[in-house]
């Protein structure tokens, strides 16, 4: 099968059903129910972008298995050319979703192809499982699919490492091996998309402190959503059922995360992609290049979203006439470095892209890091914070559509009007930024990007004990060691 249109993600959803709950009511069909059907339909619509005539070409490549064309997030790069190709689509999907569809299927697609690329690293654990990697990859890029993933596993108590305490049942673990394949319980979170999507890779734990029990959580594979004994419990949806007007980014972008459960699931042998080894499962982020290609999408959405809200806070400011205020200036110019610094390091990551060790054209890493770090820890808190300060009052003054259909859609306008702008345009606008700022959506997002690359503390020292720090050292080493006659 090509590229799917955006009715053939939706008839797979409904031709095969999951176990998925939601405020205590077990949905049949996730495309129908209102918590899902919008993001389904958004979905859909980025599907149906790779069959625009004007721009298939650049959402699509030749596959080279069959020669149709496949989604061209799929593309293993091994050429310059590949990577920017991949970053143009990623740019588009990002772009339609505003930046706010933190698992448009792209992401992970560039994982799934990471893991093609260097199936050899898989293949260090049981040969045969670089073979299982390369025909999952393979049945993933034919058939288009959307895939979900879930690496965190949950625990009772974080007083110690969960390889300790494995009698608790709670953290995602191997149960024992069959003919079959093996037979995993336990729960992980947190599955973004995991209700709408066709499938769910899970991710290599990182287990940081090893010991007698820890192989049994070292292991990757994936399942269809539809595996028996799995079933996915999602949160409230921030999707209240109201128009895009009112509420234009959660009534389009809502992804409901969730927790999986693993109720005795067997995982056949050909869908297990490592197994048992601490050591590779540890590494596999990082060794594999997967850290690099999932970062080339991350960042491009971020870059994307910074854009957006740069335009955004733009448009506020001209509603309300107070771009002649200094602290407004301030404000709009910190938005406007904010942006050019996250598309600054996407362009660096690409520009000094290598060929690694499997033959992959790998973004550089290092810039990477650096621009997820940033942006969670203090370019979208403080956009958000600006949005906030920039609409005050007027996030609050915003009539919700209907209004503006009653009697009192005259003195609206009258009083709400702007030198600018329109009443019923002012509070669109307001909504909008609202959605992305103050509302639960809004509050949904700040803490997904808060934490999306895990716990900041944690990365921090990652990026720390990582970094080549002697080259700057042994400048100042030079420095010091200066003559009194030297300048």
């Amino acid at each position: 099968m090509p590229a799917r249109t955006g009715a053939q993600y939706i008839q797979g959803l409904r031709d095969r059903p999951r176990d998925v709950w939601i405020q205590g009511e077990q949905v049949k069909d996730v495309t129908a129910h209102p918590a899902f059907s919008n993001n389904v339909l958004t979905l859909g619509g980025l599907y149906d972008m790779q069959h625009d005539p004007a721009i298939r070409d650049e959402m699509t490549y030749t596959s080279p298995s069959t020669g149709d064309r496949v989604g061209l997030s799929f593309i293993v790069p091994r050429t310059m050319e590949d990577l920017e190709a991949r970053g143009r689509m990623l740019y588009k999907w990002a772009r339609a979703g505003c930046g706010m569809l933190g698992r448009a299927p792209d992401f992970l697609n560039c994982n799934i192809a990471g893991w093609a690329g260097a199936a050899d690293y898989f293949g260090q654990n049981r040969p045969e499982f670089k073979q299982n990697v390369l025909n999952y990859y393979e049945y993933v890029r034919e058939n288009d699919l959307t895939l979900t993933h879930t690496l965190i596993n949950l625990q009772r108590s974080r007083k110690g490492p969960i390889v300790e305490n494995p009698e608790d049942e709670v953290a995602l673990t191997v149960q024992k091996e069959t003919d079959a394949g093996i037979i995993v319980s336990g729960a992980r979170v947190l599955a973004t998309l995991g209700a709408t999507a066709d499938e769910i890779a899970v991710y290599p734990a990182r287990i940081r402190h090893q010991g007698k029990n820890a192989e049994r959580f070292a292991f990757a594979f994936a399942l269809p959503c539809d595996a028996p004994g799995m079933r996915f419990v999602c949160r409230e949806s921030y999707d209240l059922g109201r128009s895009h007007f009112d509420h234009p980014l959660g009534s389009r972008f809502e992804e409901i995360d969730a927790v999986v459960f693993f109720d005795d699931v067997l995982v056949p042998w050909e869908r297990v992609f490592l197994l048992g080894d601490v050591e590779l499962a540890n590494g596999s982020a990082m060794k594999t290049g997967t850290f690099a290609h999932t970062g080339h999408q991350v960042v491009t959405r971020e870059a994307t979203k910074s854009e957006f809200v740069l335009g955004l806070t733009s448009l506020m400011v001209d509603a309300l006439g107070s771009g002649e205020q200094p602290h407004v200036q301030e404000r709009l110019g910190e938005v406007i470095m904010y942006t050019e610094v996250m598309k600054a390091m996407l362009t660096t990551a690409v520009a000094d892209a290598a060929l690694d060790e499997y033959n992959v054209m790998r973004p550089k890493m290092m810039p990477l890091i650096v621009a997820r770090n940033v942006f969670s820890r203090f370019i979208y808190p403080r956009m958000s914070e600006i949005i906030q300060l920039l609409g005050s009052s007027s996030l609050m003054a915003a009539p919700a559509e209907a209004d503006f259909l009653t009697e009192l859609g005259p003195e609206l306008e009258l009083y709400l009007a702007t030198d600018t702008v329109s009443a019923k345009d002012r509070a669109q606008l307001f909504h909008l930024a609202w959605d992305t700022a103050l509302s639960a959506f809004g509050a949904r997002q700040l803490l997904y990007e808060r934490f999306f690359g895990g716990d900041p503390t944690a990365n921090a020292l990652m990026l720390n004990s990582i970094y080549d720090k002697e080259p700057m050292m042994e400048q100042v080493r030079q420095f010091l060691a200066r003559d009194d006659e030297e300048f």
